[in-house]
């Protein structure tokens, strides 16, 4: 499998994973040295984020839409708008930015900035 190909299948898992609260999979995907910036302002590491994706999700139907998958050899970002469904049942919407970096042959995941409109 190519790089973008590996990377578009690694943002898919993503987002599943943020619906369906798999921590198990964050878990092989995300670098020790993971950073996310929440939409609430808080930066969380790699711990943190893993006990909040184990909380059970409020949202519905997430997808991310628009996926720009930037490539910069061992380096990579993607872009993406996301749509969901909020615990009132009504539309949301947002953008994230993540960045991905082949650490001894594996892609991995060290940074998430997340933003919802």
């Amino acid at each position: 499998m190519d790089d973008l190909a590996a990377l578009r299948d690694l943002n898919r898992d993503y987002i599943t994973s943020v619906q369906t609260s798999d921590v198990r999979r964050f878990d092989e995907i995300l670098a020790d040295d993971f950073l996310c910036s929440n939409p609430d302002g808080s930066l969380v590491d790699r711990a943190g984020f893993l006990k909040q994706t184990a909380l059970p999700v409020k949202i519905s139907g997430l997808q991310a839409h628009d996926v720009n998958v930037r490539l910069m050899g061992d380096f990579a970002i993607i872009h993406a708008r996301t749509t969901y469904v909020g615990p009132d049942g009504r539309p949301g919407s947002g953008r994230y930015t993540d960045v991905w970096a082949r650490r001894q042959g594996h892609w991995v995941a060290v940074s998430a900035h997340v933003t919802r409109c």
